[in-house]
């Protein structure tokens, strides 16, 4: 809940007026790109939805700074996607954002895994705050070693969403989310005590 409220934090420290004036010159780029999408329905859209979404990916990336950089991507790809634009935009937004934050969490993993000994060790922070970051670590490489779908179903349930909510955006049926969830939490809990033993 305090490393939530640490993420939350870290995005509304950048000021929704510097976000929204970055992201309003890529809304003119958009609006050429798609002359026929309303500017009204588009920019009530991103000022809905926009830090929910940059909030989703950073809680995959532990990263608000480049979460804010893929929200922007995912309402650039929204509005160049007029299939999804429909009145389940919401539901398109979440799911392509979970997906962004999982494909950039491998890249990273990748890089991490082909640097190997190259990394630039960092000066260790106290002993709490380092138990607590190496956590975070073992939970996004399970979070990228599990299904997608079931990666993106915990990923959005942490983010409070509720069983409609998360059928809307999974494109599921409401009443299958149970199933689904308890699957990705058994899938998640196998896979992490394989990888750091039972604790």
């Amino acid at each position: 809940m305090l490393q939530n409220q640490e993420y939350t934090e870290n995005l509304s420290q950048t000021g929704v007026e510097r976000r929204c004036k970055g992201v309003d010159a890529s809304h003119e780029a958009v609006a050429e790109i798609v002359p026929n999408a309303s500017q009204v329905d588009i920019e009530a859209i991103f000022h809905a939805q926009y830090e929910r979404i940059a909030r989703v990916i950073a809680r995959i990336l532990r990263d608000p700074a480049r979460a804010e950089e893929l929200a922007v991507e995912v309402f650039l790809k929204w509005s160049r996607n007029p299939k999804a634009q429909g009145e389940n935009a919401e539901g398109w937004l979440y799911r392509v954002a979970v997906r962004t934050g999982l494909d950039e969490l491998r890249r990273e993993t990748r890089r991490a895994r082909s640097e190997g000994p190259l990394q630039i060790v960092r000066t260790p922070n106290p002993e709490e705050l380092q138990a607590c970051k190496e956590e975070r670590e073992k939970v996004r490489a399970v979070l990228a070693a599990i299904q997608p779908r079931q990666a993106e179903l915990l990923v959005l349930r942490s983010q409070g969403l509720s069983y409609d909510e998360l059928a809307c955006a999974l494109d599921l049926k409401p009443a299958s989310i149970g199933t689904f969830l308890s699957r990705a939490e058994q899938a998640f809990r196998k896979e992490y005590i394989k990888r750091h033993g039972q604790q």
